[in-house]
This record gives C-alpha cells, structure tokens and sequence, in this order.
C-alpha cells in the first residue's frame, strides 16, 4: 500500500460511518422524545432514504462530466453540517421534514463518489478494499457505543452536538482526501443503459433493493423496540456495536472469503442469514441471548453482502461508468430500497406490530434470495467470465437461466 493514501481514505471512512453510528440507532429516540408518532418518525427517517432515489445519480453524473468528484464530496461535507445545524432552531413536523431531506440530499452525494475513488486507488487490488471500510465499521461502533453511554447521563437533546462532531470530522477528512485518476478499462464506451440491460445487473440490483427494504425496520425501530422492552441505552449502543464488530471480523477476512467461496455464494449466504436474523428480532426480543446471535448475523447481512455487492458492481460498471454505477447501487438500494422499508415498517408498526414488522422483513430476504439465486449464475461473478470485459453485443442476448 505504498501508494495507497490509507489513512485518509480510512479516516473519511472512519467519521463518516461515526455520522451513522450516532444518527441511526438514536435519532428516532430523539424525535420519539418531541412526540411524533411512529408514521411522523418513519417519515423523517424514510427522508435519508429518499433522497439516495436521485441525489447518488445526480452528483455521479455531474462527477463524471465534470472529472471533479472530490471537489463535489467536499461540497457535500460543507453543505451537510450547514443542513443539520437547522436542527438546533426547528421543532415542528414541517420544518423537520425540510431539514432532513435537505441533510439527505447533499449527505448522500458523498460515498458513492468515495467508493470509486478508493476503487482508483486500489487498482488492481480491489478485494483490499475490506480492509479500509473497515474503519467505517469501527468509526460506527466508537460512535454508537459513546453516543449510547453519554445519552443514559444527558438529555436527548445532547444528540446534535455529537453528530455535529461527526460530520466536522466528515469535512476535516474530504478536504485532505487525494484525487485518482479513473482507472482505464477497454470497455469505457460501454454505456450505462447498455449494462443495465444485462439480466444479470437488473437480478443483483433487485435483491439489493430487497436487502435495504429487509433493513427498514431495523434501522427506523430496532432502539425502539428494544428501549419498549427495557432495555438501558448503553445495552441498545452494545448490541449495536455488536453487530458492527461481527461486521469488521468479516471485512478483516474478506479478501479470504472471496477467494474460497465466490461473490454469488457470499451473496446467497447473506440473504439466508437476513431471513433468520429478523425473524429473531422480531419474535426473540425478550431473550438476550436470541438479540444478541441475531446482532452477529449483521456481519453477514450487511458485511459480507455490502463487500460483495459492490465489488460485483465495480466489476460490471468499468472505468468512466464507475461513479454512476455506485450511484445506482446506493439509488436503488440504500435510497429506493430504503425507503420502502422505512415507510413501510412506519405504517406496520402501529397497525400490526413489531413482530410482524420484522416477519414482513425476513419476507423482503427470502424475495432477494430468489433474485440472487435465479438471475445471477456463478459464471456472472466468479473465476474467469467475471474478468472477462463484456462487450456491448453480449448484453442483446438473453441470459441463460441460473447455474
């Protein structure tokens, strides 16, 4: 890693992943603290969501016109602290709703434009990319775990000055992040609509959507749901940063994994995972034991399928593609997919349950699982075909059925 500016790259990672680890698991509790309902809470949180429909796409494309993407991300940065200082003076739904999905809109720019840029760094080595998102997943658990202590001692109020911090150290880290050149593929005239009418691209960006949907409830209304059951914030912060550490062990292996098992079967697995792991939430939250195992699978859930999916996406979208492809996955994912979930747990929540939210959850896995299992074949994504340049005549051709 010579070359590799790892620090900063990973500290970016680190404070940007931190901005999550205080947001996520805690700003439903804060809005729950001004007494909005738990519709008004999913649609504030659904605005993050939201916003990752078209803003992703819409900086990528600009980034890629333009061959500016770090001065885009440090815009972002800027944008995004100004936007959630609002915060501090608003209190009334309306005024709410304006400031999240302002936050959302310039907050969501920024990774996707990262990721390619750590991906130009990597070059050659793009399955070393675990090991410096890695610090993401360690930025989310320091910040989880602080975040949760300091708020059992302080007012909820005492939320907006740490995620202040967080994004600071978001601005701090963008304005020393070095540029990449794009990296040069024989298939730079390769165009974006051409590649998603592969059969292949339009499975794995399905079940990605059906991933992100499986993960509404979770993260909308799993602090709820464990605060109902008496469960003290710093247990909630812990069984969080649980999750993430199982997370970072699979990161730390995952160049490993890869070689051993393949993208598709990492895929597969993660997806089966999913399944069980909200089906535990849901019906054993009374039992420590079964939230905690349940909090474990989040390295499968989310790790390994995160560190697959895109390394899948930096393969099929190459060279000048690149930023507007990991703009669609985080869209079509993190933003539509997201955002299903969101709204969808908001309104399931009060008419039938917890439970039955996170049942509905486990059905968006098994639906991803069918995707990943029928439209994606081994060949797609592993050994040889997965390295192989595809070129435009290919995607006219109906895919064969799953291997």
């Amino acid at each position: 890693m010579l070359a590799l500016p790892y620090w900063r790259l990973s500290g970016y990672y680190f404070f940007y992943f931190a901005f999550i680890g205080a947001f996520s698991p805690y700003f439903g509790l804060y809005l729950q603290s001004l007494s909005f309902s738990a519709w008004d809470i999913g649609l504030l949180m659904s605005q993050m969501q939201l916003m990752r429909l078209f803003a992703p796409y819409l900086w990528g494309a600009l980034a890629d016109r333009l061959g500016r993407r770090l001065a885009i991300v440090r815009l972002a940065a800027l944008l995004s602290l100004l936007g959630f200082s609002s915060f501090f003076a608003v209190r009334s739904f309306e005024a709410m709703l304006v400031a999240m999905a302002l936050l959302a809109f310039f907050w969501s720019a920024a990774l996707p434009l990262v990721e390619t840029v750590t991906f130009d760094h990597l070059r050659e080595q793009p399955a070393r990319y675990s090991r410096i998102r890695l610090w993401g997943s360690i930025g989310f658990i320091v910040a989880v775990m602080a975040t949760g202590a300091l708020l059992d001692h302080v007012a909820l109020s005492g939320l907006l000055s740490v995620i202040v911090v967080t994004l600071l150290g978001i601005l701090g880290y963008a304005l020393v992040l070095p540029e990449s050149s794009p990296h040069a593929s024989t298939d730079d005239q390769l165009p974006v609509g051409a590649i998603l009418g592969q059969r292949r691209v339009r499975a794995l960006f399905a079940a990605c959507f059906a991933m992100s949907a499986a993960h509404g409830a979770l993260y909308v209304f799993y602090s709820i749901h464990l605060a109902e059951h008496h469960y003290s914030k710093f247990l909630v912060g812990c069984l969080w940063s649980l999750g993430v550490l199982a997370e970072i062990v699979v990161f730390f292996f995952m160049v490993g994994l890869l070689r051993r098992y393949g993208l598709r079967t990492i895929l597969l697995v993660s997806f089966a995972a999913a399944i069980a792991r909200f089906l535990m939430i849901g019906w054993g939250v009374e039992w420590l034991s079964v939230i905690v195992i349940a909090q474990l699978l989040h390295g499968l859930t989310f790790g390994a399928y995160h560190a697959a999916a895109i390394a899948a996406v930096n393969r099929w979208f190459p060279g000048r593609c690149q930023a507007r492809g990991q703009a669609l996955y985080s869209s079509l994912s993190f933003g539509a997919g997201g955002l299903a979930g969101s709204l969808l747990s908001g309104w399931t929540w009060d008419a039938w349950g917890a439970a039955t939210t996170y049942t509905l959850s486990s059905a968006f896995a098994v639906v991803g699982l069918v995707l990943v299992a029928l439209g994606v074949r081994k060949s797609d994504l592993d050994g040889a075909a997965a390295r192989r340049p595809v070129r435009i005549a290919e995607t006219a051709q109906p895919s064969r059925g799953a291997r």
